[in-house]
């Protein structure tokens, strides 16, 4: 489908939506608390989903990237990842996680959005989202949201699964959302970081084969959405470049993006 230009995204709609948030919302990662009397520091947040969350003991080895970008970011910087599994735009918004977020973040910091994997389940009402009108006007509500609160919001398209065809180039999977994304992020003004375009050509790179040491390939599962802690590593890797390149962070901000990070520094904790 050729890209248009942004529809049915409505600034009223968006901030009337955002008003009605529940205080009271499901549970989500803790922020970064703040100590009374000290210097506040900028935190990136994250909303996303399975990709980019948190995982733990039980689902080892697979391994969100948002678990890895810590390791090529200052430690000045903390990340509230926020990301949880099986969230799309609208299910994470009316779950009332997009509000947990906004009670917690402050001027200065940055809120990383990636979602599309499950807006793209259009046989579930309350996940699904139409690329160029629900999927932009939810988008919305996030970029609403933290600029309301004197923070930044920033774009990441969806992360490529890994898929090739017969004769080995790696595949697109998201359809029109990607473009949706970044047709919104101009319109707007938001940062993008084309964490799809960038992915996709790494699977390509690495090839058929080799994308499966980056996969949560197991004994027991072939799974080509979510990571193990090499995959995780290099997305995060991806990610962070983007940010220093799309200037949302300066050079002081990041670290390591040429050095090798062991997969020993990923860990998982118990359960929340």
């Amino acid at each position: 489908m050729t890209a248009r230009p942004p529809h049915g995204v409505s600034r009223r709609r968006a901030a009337a939506a955002l008003a009605s948030l529940p205080l009271a919302a499901a549970a989500a990662p803790a922020a970064f608390a703040r100590s009374a009397g000290t210097t506040s520091v900028s935190t990136l947040y994250i909303a996303g989903d399975s990709t980019a969350a948190q995982k733990y003991a039980d689902a080892a080895p697979e391994t969100g990237w948002g678990m890895a970008l810590p390791f090529f970011l200052h430690r000045r910087l903390p990340v509230a990842n926020h990301a949880m599994n099986g969230r799309s735009s609208k299910s994470f918004f009316d779950e009332g996680r997009l509000a947990v977020i906004l009670e917690a973040i402050r001027p200065g910091d940055r809120l990383l959005v990636q979602f599309a994997h499950n807006d793209e389940k259009s046989a579930d009402p309350a996940r699904y989202t139409e690329p160029w009108s629900t999927y932009q006007e939810y988008l919305m509500r996030y970029v609403d949201g933290a600029r309301s609160r004197g923070a930044s919001p920033v774009f990441a398209t969806a992360v490529e699964r890994r898929k090739f065809d017969a004769g080995g180039n790696a595949l697109p999977t998201h359809g029109d959302y990607p473009a949706a994304m970044r047709a919104l992020a101009k319109a707007e003004d938001v940062p993008l970081l084309d964490v799809q375009a960038l992915s996709l050509a790494l699977w390509q790179k690495l090839g058929v084969e080799e994308t499966k040491a980056y996969f949560n390939w197991t004994a027991t599962e072939q799974d080509n959405t979510h990571f193990n802690p090499p995959g995780a590593i290099a997305v995060a890797r991806l990610v962070a470049a983007e940010l220093l390149h799309r200037r949302v962070l300066a050079p002081r901000d990041v670290r390591r993006l040429d050095d090798a990070i062991p997969e020993s520094w990923i860990t998982w904790p118990e359960g929340p």
